[in-house]
């Protein structure tokens, strides 16, 4: 059996804007090596999204993996606490913490930035130091993440009116009023109170623009069948987030930490791409995951995130082509979900994809690869797991 690559740009997929000339971000973007791939490649979309369920990256990842989220996915928090290896009890609630800007935290407030400027996990960890501190022995417990994304963990909150409260993402409310957010954090008196002081103390602080939490994604711990088991495939996933390095821990497979690795447009492509084929001289399957063109598409800028997916194009799939095209392998490229520029959040639309195969390359392919020629195709996976196991299929 091949080997295969799962190539994820986070995000990368988009739609048309005036400024590009009426094309989206992958369309506008140099990309020679996808161009070069193309031709020779199966093109088509998948659904990652289950219709209903929200269009986040954790169920869209969990789709991509294999696994369906409405049977396995319980929340944000539960998979990014599952990168930690936190010691959980069932009835534990993991709520994912932001450490967001707001104008004020009040009827009036406006949610200005999900990210707090892209703060430093440097000068993001005595800050939820501080807030651990605070919370002393009750209930809420803050966990130090990377950069802006920290854990909440509430001491056997699976069993109070916390595990249904709707809390909308910061990442989709931004510039928007938080009166209505603030109205269900009241419903829930205890994380309301933590909330106000943590907005005291951060509001006060000076070392950020971090001026509140935001809890959100709240679920019951993560449980997934062994992904060895599932698909007879040594796997492992290189990338620079919890969400992921969750997945791939709760699913069994080896997690491979990158050293400079941010999530952003600077992260370390070769670091990356050396960690993926090393695994692979004795592994059978790595999920490579790059998040900057995500980040770009939530930040609005639409030129940083075509530079995000040249860079994506140039320093990851160029060089693992360049590796593997004379050992049997199967790479896919795609992306967990769209998130355009003009909506700065994402959207369910389905995802362009690209198999290509070393040992069998096609000749009916399209000349690019962007949303418009994967519309084209007539292959379409109405659901995401179904595109590992296309993937795994010998005649696919």
């Amino acid at each position: 059996m091949p080997k295969t690559l799962f190539l994820v740009a986070d995000g990368m997929a988009g739609w048309p804007l005036d400024i590009l000339g009426g094309r989206t971000t992958l369309q506008a973007a140099r990309t020679p090596t996808l161009d070069l791939l193309a031709p020779k490649s199966r093109v088509g979309r998948c659904r990652t999204v289950p219709q209903g369920m929200p269009p986040g990256s954790d169920v869209a990842n969990m789709s991509l993996l294999g696994y369906d989220p409405k049977s396995h996915h319980t929340g944000r928090g539960p998979i990014e606490a599952a990168a930690q290896g936190l010691t959980l009890d069932q009835d534990d609630l993991v709520w994912r913490m932001n450490l967001v800007n707001l104008t004020e935290l009040s009827e009036h407030g406006v949610m200005l930035d999900y990210s707090s400027g892209h703060i430093d996990t440097a000068t993001a960890a005595p800050l939820v130091a501080r807030l651990a501190e605070m919370a002393g022995g009750g209930p809420f417990k803050p966990v130090q993440g990377i950069q802006y994304r920290h854990l909440l963990v509430q001491r056997g909150g699976a069993q109070t009116a916390a595990a249904s409260l709707a809390i909308r993402p910061p990442h989709d409310i931004l510039d928007q009023n938080i009166a209505a957010d603030l109205q269900v954090f009241a419903s829930f008196p205890e994380l309301h109170a933590f909330l106000r002081e943590a907005h005291e103390f951060l509001s006060r602080d000076t070392s950020s623009q971090a001026t509140s939490v935001w809890p959100w994604g709240q679920g019951r711990p993560l449980t997934l069948p062994a992904f060895a088991e599932r698909f007879g495939l040594h796997g492992a996933v290189v990338s620079a987030v919890d969400l992921v390095k969750g997945l791939g821990r709760a699913a069994g497979m080896d997690v491979l930490n990158v050293e400079g690795a941010t999530g952003l447009i600077d992260t370390n492509y070769e670091g990356k791409v050396h960690a993926a084929l090393e695994f692979l001289k004795n592994g059978d399957f790595v999920y490579l995951h790059v998040e900057a063109p995500d980040e770009c598409g939530h930040m609005g800028d639409a030129q940083l995130k075509k530079r995000a997916i040249e860079l994506f194009d140039e320093r990851i799939v160029a060089p693992i082509l360049a590796a593997l095209a004379d050992e049997d392998v199967t790479i896919v490229v795609t992306c967990d979900h769209f998130t355009p520029v003009a909506r700065r959040t994402h959207t369910e639309d389905p995802v362009p994809f690209l198999i290509y195969r070393t040992r069998a390359p096609r000749t009916d392919g399209p000349a690019a690869f962007d949303e418009d020629t994967a519309q084209a195709s007539d292959l379409f996976l109405h659901e995401g797991p179904d595109l590992l196991s296309f993937c795994l299929r010998p005649d696919a």
